[in-house]
C-alpha cells in the first residue's frame, strides 16, 4: 500500500510541476540551428506568459484566454500550438509584437520598416542523412530593438520566403520565424503557420538539459554533444 501511496503522490508532484513550472521537449526538426539542433532535449518554462488551456496535460479546455498572463518579448525562443492543428507543438522565435509590420526582402528581415542588420560570421556545418557535409553561411542578426541571435541563410533571394508580403501582426497575436530562414516554415506561411494567437503559447525555452547526434546510434556515447548540456537558449 505504500508503494502505491509513493508512485500516486510521484504521478501527481510530476503533473503538477509539468502543467505549471516546466515541460520537456524535443526538437524533431532543423528548423532553429544554429541556435537548436536535431536531438536537443531542452525545458520549456510554463509560468513565463502565464497559462491557458494549453498550459494544461492534455489541452483540457477550462477557461479562456490566458491568466496571470504576461508578454513575450521580442527574440524569445517559445513552443507554441500550431494553430491549425493544436495537436501539433512547434518551435520558433518570436519577431513580431501585436501591431507590428514584419516583412523580408531579399532575406533581409524588416520589422516596422527598419531593417534588421546582418554580420557574416562564418559557416555552420553539419551532416545530413546520407552523411554528407553540408555548409551553410552562418550570421549573426541585429534587431532593431538590439536583440542579437544567430541564423542560417543559403540563398538571399531563389527561396519564395526571401521576399514576402508586408505581415500586420494582428492585437493579441505574435508573428514567429525560424533560425534557420530557408528552412522553416513558420508565420511567413499564413496557410500552415500564420499568425499566433497568444492562448496558443506553451512557454519560453530556457535551457537544454540532453542533447545527442540522432545520425548515431542510441548507444553511442561519443554522440552526447556535452558542450551543449545545461546550456541556456537564446
Amino acid at each position: 500500500m505504500d508503494t502505491i501511496k509513493t508512485v500516486f503522490w510521484a504521478i501527481v508532484l510530476a503533473l503538477g510541476i509539468r502543467t505549471v513550472a516546466y515541460e520537456p521537449f524535443n526538437i524533431p526538426s532543423g528548423s532553429m540551428k544554429p541556435t537548436l539542433l536535431i536531438g536537443d532535449y531542452l525545458f520549456v518554462s510554463k509560468f513565463s506568459y502565464g497559462y491557458s488551456t494549453y498550459s494544461l496535460p492534455f489541452g483540457v479546455n477550462l477557461f479562456d484566454g490566458r491568466i496571470m498572463a504576461s508578454e513575450p518579448e521580442r527574440g524569445d525562443v517559445v513552443v507554441f500550438k500550431l494553430p491549425t492543428d493544436p495537436s501539433i507543438d512547434y518551435i520558433k522565435r518570436v519577431i513580431g509584437l501585436p501591431g507590428d509590420k514584419i516583412q523580408v526582402k531579399d532575406s533581409i528581415l524588416y520589422i516596422n520598416g527598419e531593417a534588421a542588420t546582418r554580420e557574416l560570421v562564418g559557416e555552420f556545418v553539419t551532416r545530413t542523412q546520407d552523411g554528407s557535409i553540408q555548409r551553410t553561411n552562418r550570421y549573426l542578426e541585429t534587431l532593431p530593438s538590439g536583440f542579437q541571435h544567430y541564423i542560417l541563410e543559403e540563398t538571399d533571394s531563389l527561396n519564395p520566403l526571401d521576399n514576402t508580403q508586408v505581415y500586420n501582426v494582428p492585437p493579441g497575436h505574435y508573428f514567429m520565424m525560424g533560425d534557420n530562414r530557408d528552412h522553416s516554415q513558420d508565420s511567413r506561411v499564413l496557410t500552415k503557420v500564420g499568425f499566433i494567437p497568444a492562448k496558443n503559447l506553451v512557454g519560453r525555452a530556457e535551457f537544454l538539459f540532453y542533447s545527442k547526434d540522432t545520425l548515431e546510434p542510441i548507444w553511442d556515447l561519443s554522440s552526447i554533444r556535452f558542450s551543449r548540456l545545461f546550456s541556456g537558449i537564446e
